[in-house]
């Protein structure tokens, strides 16, 4: 872990190790001044003051662009509202430690206001500032960015994004619909089970829940989608598509301007993204477990087939790095499986100052040690101040 005097050392070198390049890895050093990349240098051999890494191997800090951590850490249980701070610093702190140095926080926007047990209201806009103040107080060891999860089937979708400008930096606003019967929840069963086990409901409260839902989606559905459209491009935000399962809706995509689609749930969907240039990511827990939860398209399959281009840890943040080991392990490829945790996610978000170990780039980076096939993290560096 980093010592007080860490705090404002943003200079440093770690030396034999087993660097991660863009296309190969090599026994070499890396070193940074001034939270820069300002060489990397091949050979086994140890400079005074540098870390002595005895071939762990050393790879950029990952990017996350989808990540559920913030709202569970501003609501640890249903109803639960926990001190915003307190949350964004634990929810920082987590995602340091697992090697995340670059995270979109995904933040809700769009209410429903009608649903009895199942109505959630907005937080995204007092969030969104809070999260903004903290960060330019260096309360966060971490880069942080806004990515807004617009939902279409919902009630005030359009008023919620008003309040947000381009003087937010809004990095990635997705396009989320989860109407029952379609995209991830075609597959009612799989929603059921969710939402009666998480909320405690019953069979008459669920159809109304699915009834209001598919109510709001008739009613608001169209004008909500475009009104998102619209918003991305006046904020300068990337837009992503979010679950899309055919063809059909993939071309909508396109339209829409989507630079990056988030969770395809069929082959079908994956390889109509492939063939309109769109890179398709795909969650780490659904290569970690073999399979999605809610009984949509396999990571791993489509990794197999050359469809998977980033990876989020959705859920789990521990998971990113697992699910970039395992992938390694598929390909038999270390530096295209990193690829899809740092340079692809990066390039897809805009961010071109990071996602590899290039003089130059911002000096985030992870030693890793691999034990047994599982990646042991023992140091993370994001801006060249070592992190956790």
């Amino acid at each position: 872990m980093a010592s007080m005097d860490d705090d404002h050392v943003t200079s440093g070198c770690l030396a034999n190790a087993t660097l991660v390049l863009d296309d190969r890895t090599m026994r070499g050093a890396i070193a940074w001044s001034h939270g820069i990349i300002t060489a990397i240098t091949e050979g086994t051999d140890v400079p005074d003051g540098a870390t002595d890494c005895r071939g762990d191997v050393v790879l950029p800090g990952l990017v996350e662009l989808h990540t559920d951590s913030l709202e569970r850490h501003i609501e640890p249980r249903p109803g639960v509202d926990w001190p915003h701070d307190a949350a964004l610093m634990a929810h920082d702190r987590e995602l340091a430690s697992c090697g995340i140095t670059t995270v979109f926080d995904a933040m809700r926007v769009g209410s429903v206001l009608s649903g009895g047990k199942m109505a959630y209201v907005e937080y995204a806009r007092g969030l969104a500032t809070e999260m903004l103040a903290l960060r330019a107080a260096g309360g966060l060891q971490i880069e942080h960015f806004l990515h807004l999860r617009a939902e279409i089937c919902s009630e005030t979708l359009l008023e919620e994004l008003a309040a947000f400008g381009p003087q937010d930096g809004v990095g990635i606003l997705s396009l989320m619909d989860h109407t029952p019967g379609q995209r991830q929840f075609r597959d009612i069963s799989k929603l059921r089970a969710y939402v009666m086990g998480k909320r405690g409901m019953d069979e008459a409260g669920f159809q109304a829940h699915v009834a209001n839902l598919q109510r709001l989606r008739d009613a608001h559905g169209d004008a909500h989608e475009a009104g998102a459209v619209a918003a991305a491009r006046r904020i300068g935000a990337v837009l992503a598509s979010h679950d899309d399962t055919t063809a059909d809706q993939v071309a909508v995509s396109a339209r829409h301007g989507v630079r990056v689609a988030e969770f395809p749930t069929t082959f079908e969907a994956a390889e109509a993204c492939r063939d309109a240039g769109i890179p398709v990511m795909m969650g780490a827990p659904n290569v970690i477990r073999g399979g999605s939860h809610s009984g949509n398209v396999s990571a791993l399959d489509l990794a197999g087939a050359g469809l998977l281009n980033v990876l989020s840890s959705d859920y789990v943040p521990s998971g990113l790095l697992l699910a970039a080991w395992r992938l390694s392990a598929v390909w038999n490829d270390l530096p295209r499986a990193v690829a899809t945790v740092t340079r692809t996610p990066a390039q897809a978000a805009g961010l071109q100052d990071r996602g590899a170990l290039q003089p130059g780039l911002r000096a985030d980076v992870l030693r890793v040690r691999d034990r047994d096939g599982t990646p042991s993290i023992q140091r993370v560096i994001c801006g060249g101040r070592t992190v956790a």
